[in-house]
């Protein structure tokens, strides 16, 4: 049985005004030759990359440097599903913002709505599920109550005690 979890509501990584997703983290990415394929068009594994950057620089804004995760905490995150939707390309030399926002927030996983965007033009949307591990041996671990609320506070939620974070 699924523990309850938060769900999006209307301010939590719910669409905003114009279906477009309230964003609690961005980055801009810039499309290098490394990230094309022969006809200058950002590979379709390469977006994958650029949700990574965008979700390990969150943690990092929020003071939950991945090495730190290990280091203090003995956690580690782990990409347990993915999955993606691919609107339209990006081509070599755009300038791309890449989003994150928590979509469920559960004992020992959440859920990213990310997009990739060209200015106001959604290129993908994905969707990644990330389960919280032990770093020493890999088994399934809580989300930490400092994580969840920090988690929370930059989603702009309110920490309610009976969500036990």
């Amino acid at each position: 049985m699924r523990p309850p979890a938060r769900k999006p509501g209307a301010s939590r990584g719910s669409d905003g005004p114009g279906g477009r997703l309230q964003v609690a983290f961005s980055i801009p990415v810039r499309v290098y030759y490394q990230d094309t394929d022969a006809g200058g068009v950002v590979f379709h594994a390469r977006y994958l990359n650029f949700l990574e950057r965008a979700r390990t620089e969150w943690l990092r804004h929020i003071g939950y440097g991945v090495g730190e995760l290990v280091q203090r905490d003995g956690l580690l995150f782990i990409v347990r599903e993915a999955h993606m939707s691919y609107l339209r390309p990006a081509v070599l030399e755009d300038l791309l913002t890449v989003t994150a926002t928590i979509a469920h927030l559960g004992y020992a996983h959440f859920t990213l709505e990310q997009l990739v965007l060209r200015g106001e033009q959604e290129l993908v949307r994905g969707s990644i599920d990330l389960a919280c591990i032990t770093a020493d041996g890999f088994r399934p671990a809580r989300v930490p109550a400092h994580l969840r609320g920090a988690l929370e506070t930059s989603m702009g939620w309110t920490v309610t005690r009976e969500e036990g974070a």
